[in-house]
Formats: C-alpha cells, sequence, structure tokens
C-alpha cells in the first residue's frame, strides 16, 4: 500500500516549516507559505544521503587528530577584471563556490559571461544556463565582443543538477557558472524549482561536487523584493562567498561581498555598465565628480569611504522660493531624516532661515548609506551657497560629522580621505579639528580644522 504525501507549510523566504497554512511567518514576511506535498520514502533517502557529512563532502572516518590532516593552501587565481579581484580580495579561490546576487538588469549574467570567457582560456569551463537557449548565449558573447578559447568553452541549458554534475565530470570542468539556482532541480528533494527544499539540496549537491573535485563555480541568485537572496537563509551558509551587486541611479554597478571565507568583506568594486559590458572603473572618483570647469553656487565636494576605498563625489544643492504652502525638501542618492536634522541645526545655531524648496543630488548616481556621516560638512555647505548665492571652489574639499550642538565630530580613517583628496590636485580640504595629523602637512595641500559649524561658515565664506 503507497503511503499518502505528507503535506507541509512551508515560507517561500526562509524555509521555516508549518502543520498548517497562516498569514505570518515567523521571519515577518506576509503570504509566503506555500502548501507543499513531502513524500516520506523521498525524505527518508534525503537525509540518509546527507546526513553523514557536511557541505564540504562525505568526509568519514571519524575524528582525526589535528596534526594527521594533510593542509593544502588555498590557491587565489586573477580573474583579470581587475574589480572583482579586488572584492575577492586578490582573485577566486581555487574550489570555492561563490554566489552573486542582484536585481533584474543588474549586471549577473554579464559580468559572469565575461568571466567564464576569460577562464576558458586557461581552463575547461561550463557556463550552464537554465533561464535562455545556448544561441541566446552565444549572441551575448558575441555582441560583448569577448574573447574566448572555443575548444575549452562549454555552454550547457540543463535545470537536473545530476545532469550538470554529469557533465562536469565527462569534461573534466574545473571552472562552472550556473544560472541560476532557482531554476535548477534535483532528484533529492520534492517541491517545484525555486522552492526552499529544491534550493538547498541543489546548492548542497553543488558544492559538494566542488569540494571533492577541486572545482570553482560560481552560482547566479535572484533577489525578492526586499532585495535579498530568494529561497531558505540555509543557503548564504553552504557556499564560500556572497557577492551582492547594487544597481545606482544609472550605469554605475557597486559590487560588494557580504561573506568571503577567504578574505575580508570590506572592499567595494565599481563597474560601469556599458554596451561593451560591465567595466571594471579603477578611478572612480573622476565619475563621481562632475568635471565641469565653471564653478556655480550649490555644489561641494567630499570624500566617503565605501569599504575601504576612498571616493571623491560632488553634492549639489539647488533652493529656489516656495510656490506652497509648505517648503519641498526632496532628495536624490541621500537619507531624507538626515537632510532633516542637518537643516534643523541650521536653524538653531545660526539663525538660517529655510524657507525654500531644496533639491539635493549626488553626482553620478551613487547612494550613501545613513551610516556615512562625514559629508554633513558638505552637505550644510552646499545649502549655504545657494541659500546666500556664493561660490566654494572645486579646490576644496570638506568632510566632517555634525551634531545637534553645532560641534563638527571627528570621523573614521581621517588620514587616508586627506591624502585621497591632496592625490587628485585639492589644495584646499576642510577636516574636524581632531582628526589632524602632522602628517598631513607634507600633502601639498592647506590643511583646515575646523572645531564649529560657526568656524565652517567664518572660512569658506
Amino acid at each position: 500500500m503507497v503511503k499518502a504525501a505528507k503535506i507541509e507549510f512551508v515560507c517561500s523566504d526562509c524555509g521555516m516549516n508549518y502543520t498548517r497554512w497562516q498569514g505570518q511567518c515567523r521571519c515577518g514576511a506576509w503570504n509566503t507559505i506555500v502548501e507543499m506535498k513531502i513524500s516520506k520514502t523521498a525524505k527518508a533517502s534525503t537525509v540518509r544521503k546527507t546526513s553523514t557529512g557536511g557541505y564540504a563532502g562525505l568526509a568519514g572516518g571519524g575524528s582525526k587528530k589535528i596534526n594527521d590532516i594533510a593542509t593544502t593552501e588555498a590557491a587565489k587565481r586573477l580573474t583579470g577584471i581587475g574589480e572583482l579581484d579586488r572584492v575577492l580580495s586578490g582573485g577566486v579561490t581555487t574550489g570555492s563556490v561563490n554566489i552573486i546576487s542582484g536585481d533584474p538588469g543588474a549586471g549577473k549574467t554579464t559580468l559572469l559571461s565575461d568571466l567564464i570567457a576569460r577562464m576558458s582560456q586557461t581552463t575547461a569551463s561550463l557556463y550552464c544556463t537554465a533561464e535562455e537557449s545556448l544561441s541566446q548565449f552565444k549572441n551575448r558573447v558575441n555582441r560583448l565582443k569577448l574573447d574566448y578559447n572555443e575548444d575549452s568553452l562549454y555552454l550547457l541549458a540543463e535545470t537536473s543538477v545530476e545532469a550538470i554534475i554529469e557533465e562536469l565530470e565527462t569534461h573534466k570542468i574545473k571552472f562552472a557558472v550556473i544560472d541560476s539556482i532557482q531554476a535548477v532541480v534535483t532528484d533529492n528533494a520534492n517541491g517545484s524549482p525555486g522552492s526552499p527544499s529544491q534550493v538547498k539540496s541543489a546548492a548542497q549537491a553543488l558544492t559538494q561536487y566542488c569540494k571533492q573535485n577541486d572545482v570553482t563555480m560560481f552560482i547566479i541568485a535572484h533577489v525578492n523584493k526586499n532585495n535579498e537572496i530568494a529561497g531558505p537563509q540555509t543557503l548564504v551558509h553552504i557556499v564560500d562567498a556572497l557577492l551582492h551587486i547594487d544597481t545606482n541611479d544609472g550605469q554605475i554597478r557597486t559590487l560588494r561581498a557580504n561573506k568571503n571565507r577567504f578574505g575580508d568583506i570590506d572592499t567595494v568594486g565599481i563597474f560601469k555598465m556599458c554596451e561593451r559590458g560591465m567595466l571594471s572603473v579603477d578611478n572612480p572618483s573622476e565619475i563621481f565628480l562632475s568635471g565641469s570647469s565653471t564653478e556655480s553656487p550649490g555644489s561641494a565636494i567630499t570624500c566617503i569611504r565605501k569599504g575601504n576605498r576612498n571616493l571623491l563625489l560632488e553634492i549639489q544643492c539647488l533652493t529656489t522660493e516656495t510656490e506652497a504652502e509648505f517648503p519641498q525638501r526632496v532628495c536624490v542618492g541621500l537619507n531624507m531624516n538626515r537632510i532633516k536634522m542637518l537643516t534643523g541645526v541650521l536653524r538653531k545655531h545660526t539663525k538660517t532661515k529655510i524657507f525654500h524648496d531644496t533639491f539635493f543630488n549626488i553626482v553620478g548616481g551613487l547612494k550613501i548609506d545613513e551610516s556615512e556621516t562625514c559629508i554633513d560638512l558638505a552637505l550644510v555647505t552646499a545649502l549655504l551657497s545657494s541659500l546666500n548665492d556664493f561660490v566654494i571652489p572645486r579646490s576644496t574639499c570638506i568632510m566632517g560629522e555634525l551634531s545637534l550642538n553645532g560641534d563638527v565630530r571627528p570621523i573614521d580613517s581621517g588620514v587616508p580621505r586627506v591624502k585621497e583628496a591632496a592625490q587628485h590636485g585639492f589644495t584646499e580640504i576642510f577636516i574636524p579639528y581632531r582628526n589632524y595629523h602632522k602628517s598631513m602637512e607634507g600633502l601639498g595641500a592647506k590643511i583646515c580644522a575646523v572645531k564649529t559649524i560657526h568656524e565652517l561658515i567664518a572660512l569658506i565664506k
């Protein structure tokens, strides 16, 4: 007698199981719990296959003394894509499994198409696409004019994990790309493609094969409406590195590592999307500065820190007389709460009356995190410049945090920021007084250390 399949209710976001349907999951998501039929025999076989080993494969043999375990140093290999190598701390690690995620159109497939073309020149590589035909992929390669080795680049249109692993074994593939994890399925799990059980089991099977056969793999993952990886959170723990592409308001793409077992997660890679694909930006400060030679009111240049990189960018402010009962506050790339707080500080300590429509913009389309407080002085200076119609020289760089009592607070990594500004030819740099260091004097720029907002206003006018 065949036993009836067991019915479970699973959250499509976090993978939590329930015995009955309910509107909200414990993870906070609404209407994400779906009904699934779990076969008892399949579930039991899955447990037997995976319960004796970890994500790196079936070790067996019990425990061992640490000195009895043979170790090999993780070898890193440069990919030829400068910003990707920077984010991966010096190149991709051989035998690692990496996930790259991002919004639709962020450039995941474009970046990995370039990557696998470069890797095919030295090693057997496989690109498995489960979402498009092989001719569509080849058309992209030809459109981007990628340089590849036709004898060692294999293309596969397959959704079965078992079939993918068989192809990897047949052609002795050492570098592979799976596009995407939400589209492939495995026989060791039930459910439709993209379900929590399928995503977890497929990722575990691919990871085990890569660890046992020293295969380097990149896996594309889709994101949900909260800009998080769609599927169970377990997926993040299975892989070695988790990369995410942020789409800014324009052609700029930022690549950040949210997890990296073989390096740090402080580095941010900057790319520019164009007709030739995702191009590495070696000097992003040139993009975020407008490059205009004419000086006009309402513009101030500052230096922010993205990961462990210092980036110079231009903040623009425009103030106009309001035609409505209440003035507007509009900002692009900035936090609105921060803008409201700074305008309050100006009204309180400088008696500045702001009965104008105020518009803020970041040149280049970059989005500034709320935690980046070093732009406070530049925001205030740009606002005062537009209100009072005076020009801030383009050779001036302003950085510092403004407190509620009008004091200028220090910022982190003050010396590297000042060095970055001096290298780009800025001759006058405003910094918090407590960030001043003697090493700044030999950079060829005038260092103006300020303690309060009143000192800043007196110096810039």
